[in-house]
């Protein structure tokens, strides 16, 4: 029994003690309010105008971040392309009259 009364007291001890800090920590809070309740409540409002003037440059950005450039191919590459394409057409065909 002797051992519980000791625990007990230590715990008494540890409230105690928690309780002060406690204290301690409410005035600084207190302190710190009335110095920060001098200024505006904290609240920043922001007009229509301006939230959708951020929006439309934000909705910008991401439609710039999202377009690629098109690609485009010149004249003489898609002459190249049709060029090789008939050549692979006539192979097959000849492959197909000689089986």
């Amino acid at each position: 029994m002797g051992n519980l009364s000791i625990v007990v007291q230590r715990l008494r001890k540890e409230r105690e003690r928690v309780q002060k800090e406690a204290q301690r920590i409410d005035a600084a809070l207190a302190a710190l309010g009335s110095v920060t309740s001098n200024r505006s409540s904290g609240q920043h409002t922001m007009s229509a105008a301006a939230r959708r003037k951020i929006s439309l440059a934000q909705k910008a950005r991401w439609a710039k971040q999202r377009t690629k450039p098109k690609r485009t191919i010149s004249a003489a590459g898609r002459r190249r392309i049709a060029a090789a394409q008939r050549a692979r057409w006539a192979r097959v065909k000849r492959e197909k009259k000689a089986a």
